[in-house]
């Protein structure tokens, strides 16, 4: 259980970087040029691929692939949710309610089956 609470904060942090670097030049570079943008972003994701990298290791010695693929999206849209609403001021859509509802009905199907080492 410690390696897949471990992989689930490494992935949180990396997440926090990865929605950084994906939509916030939306909000605070949209009167700067693209190319701009993209290195800011780039320099964001080097930070996200320096967390994410060992957690995906780490997570592997315990999950399969499928199982860290839907532990990673749970995550990404338990980050989104709150960077939209707060960050983005994008308002409260009953949409992210159907879709995390979705998106918990994926990890009970990857992870109802025993975890076990990768391999």
């Amino acid at each position: 259980m410690q390696t897949i609470l471990t992989t689930a904060f490494l992935l949180t942090l990396s997440n926090i970087f990865m929605t950084f670097a994906w939509y916030a030049h939306l909000k605070d570079m949209g009167h700067k040029p693209w190319i701009i943008a993209v290195l800011a972003s780039w320099g964001i994701a080097f930070f996200e691929y320096l967390i994410q990298v060992p957690a995906n290791r780490i997570g592997f010695t315990q999950m399969d692939l499928g199982q860290l693929k839907i532990l990673q999206e749970a995550i990404t849209l338990t980050v989104f949710i709150p960077f939209a609403l707060f960050y983005m001021k994008q308002p409260l859509r009953l949409d992210f309610l159907w879709a995390g509802l979705c998106i918990c009905g994926a990890v009970y199907f990857i992870f109802r089956g025993n975890i076990s080492p990768a391999g």
